[in-house]
C-alpha cells in the first residue's frame, strides 16, 4: 500500500561556531530538509537531507525532487521497489533520495517493532563506538578555543587545506598535546608531491590517526596509488567514495573510506557501501554533514560496520529539533533514547 502523505520542510541549523573547510568560506547556518512519510494506518517514518554544494545539491534541489515524488509509489513493505521508483524520478539527487530512504527504513523498522540496527541484523554495542569532534578551519586563536571547549571529546578531527595549517595544528596541540586526531583535507592538496609533503609533516606530530581525501576526487588513479604507496599515514577516501560502485577504485587509491548517508542515498546505500568496503579489505568510517539528530541517528545505526565514527554534526549546532543517541565524552549511546524502534529519535517537546 502506498502512502497517504509525504511531507517535507526546510530547517536552518544554527552553528555554534562559524564553519569553514578547504573549499568553502565560513558559514553560521547550514540548511537541511526534513521529510516525513505516513501510511494509511498512521505509521510514520522520518528522514533528512543534508545536501552538499560540492555535488550541486541544495535545499532547493531536494524540495524540487520531493515535489515530483508520487507517495503512492512508496511503501514501508518494499524498500527496494521504492528506491527503484525514486531512480525513475530523476538521476542523482542523492541527498533527496537519502531523506526518503531514511524515512522508509525508519517506518519499516517501526512496523517490525525493532530498532533499525536490529532490522539490519547489526545490533548496537553500548560502550564501543566513539565519535570524533570536528574542528573547522579558522584562525589559530579560535582553533585553540574550540579545542578547549571540546575537552570532553577524546578524539578530534581537524580540517586542513588552508594557508595556516601548521599554525592551526600548533594551536590544537597547545590545547590538547597528545589527543588522537584525524585530519581532513577535503581535496585541498592539488598535486601528489604537495600532498606527500603535507602528509610527512603531519606524520611528525605522532598522534595523527589518518588523513581524509588529500587530493581532488578527480585525480587520476596512478597519482593516488603513488601517494598511497608512499604515505606515512593511512589515507581515507571521502569525496571519492559515494556508493559500493566506487569500491574497486578506492581499494587501489586509499586505505579506507568515509561513508556518508547523504552521498550514498540513505541507510540502504550506506549499508551496501560499508559492506563492499569491508569485503575489499578497506578500513571504514561513517561520517556526516552538519545535521540534526535524525541523520546522526541514521548513521549510528551502521556503527557495527565501522572502524571509526565522525557523526558529530548535531553537536555543532544550537537548534537541533530532535533527540536521539547521546555522545557523552564522545561515546555514542542509545541507552537513554525514549523511542525503542525505528531510528530511535523523538521531536523535542
Amino acid at each position: 500500500m502506498g502512502f497517504v502523505k509525504l511531507k517535507y520542510w526546510r530547517w536552518d541549523l544554527k552553528l555554534t561556531h562559524t564553519w569553514a573547510i578547504s573549499r568553502s568560506s565560513g558559514t553560521d547556518i547550514f540548511k537541511v530538509v526534513l521529510v516525513e512519510l505516513a501510511d494509511a494506518d498512521g505509521l510514520t517514518g522520518l528522514g533528512e537531507a543534508a545536501p552538499i554544494r560540492r555535488y550541486e545539491e541544495s535545499v532547493d534541489t531536494v524540495m524540487a525532487f520531493c515535489a515530483q515524488v508520487d507517495a503512492a509509489r512508496l511503501s514501508f513493505a518494499d524498500i527496494p521497489g521504492s528506491m527503484a521508483y525514486l531512480e525513475t524520478v530523476a538521476p542523482g539527487n542523492m541527498a533527496a533520495k537519502c531523506a526518503i530512504n531514511v524515512a522508509l527504513v525508519d517506518g519499516a523498522a517501526k512496523r517490525a517493532g525493532k530498532a533499525v540496527y536490529d532490522l539490519l541484523g547489526l545490533g548496537f554495542q553500548e560502550g564501543r563506538h566513539v565519535t570524533s569532534f570536528s574542528i573547522g578551519i579558522d584562525k589559530p586563536e579560535v582553533i585553540r578555543q574550540k579545542v578547549l571547549e571540546a575537552a570532553k571529546y577524546p578524539v578530534l578531527k581537524l580540517k586542513v587545506g588552508g594557508p595556516d595549517d601548521e599554525l592551526n595544528l600548533a594551536a590544537l596541540r597547545a590545547a590538547a598535546p597528545d589527543k588522537p586526531v584525524s585530519v581532513d583535507a577535503n581535496e585541498g592538496w592539488k598535486t601528489k608531491e604537495q600532498a606527500l609533503d603535507q602528509l610527512e609533516w603531519l606524520a611528525r606530530d605522532g598522534h595523527i590517526e589518518f588523513v581524509e581525501q588529500p587530493m581532488p576526487a578527480a585525480t587520476a588513479l596512478p597519482d593516488l596509488a603513488w601517494l598511497k604507496a608512499r604515505s606515512p599515514l593511512p589515507l581515507f577516501g571521502d569525496e571519492s567514495y559515494h556508493t559500493a560502485a566506487d569500491v574497486d577504485f578506492c581499494a587501489a587509491a586509499y586505505h579506507g573510506v568515509n561513508v556518508k548517508l547523504t552521498k550514498s542515498g540513505g541507510i540502504t546505500g550506506g549499508f551496501a557501501a560499508l559492506q563492499a568496503a569491508r569485503a575489499a579489505g578497506l578500513q571504514t568510517m561513517v561520517g556526516c554533514m552538519i545535521e540534526t539528530s535524525v541523520l546522526i541517528s541514521a548513521a549510528a545505526q551502521l556503527a557495527a560496520l565501522t572502524n571509526h565514527l565522525d557523526i558529530d554534526g548535531n553537536l555543532l549546532i544550537t537548534n537541533d529539533p530532535y533527540t536521539g543517541p547521546t555522545a557523552e565524552k564522545g561515546m555514542i549511546s542509545f541507552a537513554h533514547a525514549v523511542e525503542k524502534s525505528g531510528l530511535r529519535v523523538r521531536l523535542k517537546s
